[in-house]
């Protein structure tokens, strides 16, 4: 770690201790890692598509919630998943708030948020502070999700379960939609969540079977997501259930028709598709740079297959607009869908 006017310098790669008191890794990955194409397609990795440029975040909403987050001691997955829609969804006033600390225990070689060990903490002030943040915001339909959190018993389900639950009780007509970990696999905590009065669950697939690995962190699965999504339905069949993919590293067509039978196999009711963005060199390369015109297709695959809705576009990330999936137009993205 380097210094500036004695100041500490955290690079993307480097290990540093965070307030808490524990070692962590900016940005998840190691920078002695190498990260060579998984695929034997062209590495597309530089200048993006002019489909691919999303506006500089700025304006008065975006100021505002961004004094929110930070007054509160919330940590967002648009900030530390270094999203490129931040600027649209702030400027809107809301936010998918991320729970339990910014530090994952995992270390999926496509994202971007720090990897470490947190030992246990957990701040005992965030359900309050996330209901709060919502009351404030005047948010009527909010996304949480959360690192995954291996050091704790339960994954962090009865503390994602708390949090659901003070938001229901502080703002009882705001819809609550909990992008989850996969408990590693751990029903009964998945049911602790799945219960506690939320309107949609969701639990990301991330990528196709065949590249699960070394897409995702070991302990992730391809079969273990969707054991999760299933039991959630099951479990609560009036919840909707939601997942995604990533595309770009390196998947074929065929894998993603069987990816989305897979996900209609157990009950998924949404899902959403969108371009993966290599966030540092540390991480995966990009295998290609996929059209607005395939989005569009694949999203008309997965309606034929029975989905509710597909969210599809090159920025579409797991809780982009998430309130508005149900409209059956993309979100409203569809008139934006087009070739290049």
């Amino acid at each position: 770690m380097s210094e500036f006017k004695g100041i500490p310098i955290v690079r993307s790669g480097d290990k540093y201790r965070t307030s808490q008191g524990f070692s962590a890794i900016k940005d998840g990955i190691k920078a002695s890692a190498q990260s060579a194409p998984i695929a034997t397609a062209t590495n597309t990795w530089g200048r993006k598509p002019t489909w691919l440029r999303a506006p500089m975040p700025a304006g008065r909403g975006f100021d505002s919630v961004k004094s929110t987050v930070k007054e509160h001691r919330l940590a967002t997955v648009c900030e530390e998943a270094k999203c490129p829609n931040i600027g649209e969804c702030w400027n809107a006033g809301t936010a998918t708030i991320m729970l339990m600390g910014a530090v994952c225990t995992r270390a999926c070689r496509f994202c971007a948020v720090d990897t470490g060990n947190p030992h246990g903490w957990l701040d005992a002030d965030e359900p309050a502070n996330s209901a709060r943040t919502v009351q404030l915001m005047k948010l009527k339909y909010v996304v949480l999700t959360s690192v995954n959190r291996d050091d704790l018993p339960d994954g962090g389900a009865a503390h994602f379960a708390a949090c659901v639950q003070e938001i229901k009780r502080l703002n009882p007509n705001t819809a609550v939609e909990a992008l989850t970990p996969d408990f590693q696999g751990v029903l009964s905590d998945v049911e602790t969540v799945v219960g506690s009065g939320l309107e949609v669950f969701a639990q990301n697939v991330e990528t196709v079977r065949r590249l699960t690995h070394p897409v995702r962190d070991p302990r992730a699965s391809y079969e273990q997501t969707l054991a999760v999504l299933g039991h959630a339905k099951r479990f609560r069949p009036d919840v909707l259930t939601k997942t995604s993919l990533m595309l770009g590293l390196g998947e074929t067509d065929q894998e993603i028709v069987q990816a989305m039978d897979d996900m209609r196999a157990v009950g998924v009711d949404i899902l959403t598709l969108g371009q993966y963005l290599r966030p540092t060199p540390n991480h995966l390369a990009i295998e290609r740079w996929v059209t607005p015109a395939e989005f569009e297709r694949y999203r008309e695959w997965a309606l034929a297959k029975g989905f509710l809705e597909c969210v599809s576009g090159p920025l579409v990330r797991s809780s982009y607009r998430a309130e508005r999936a149900l409209e059956r137009n993309n979100a409203g993205l569809k008139s934006a869908v087009g070739s290049p």
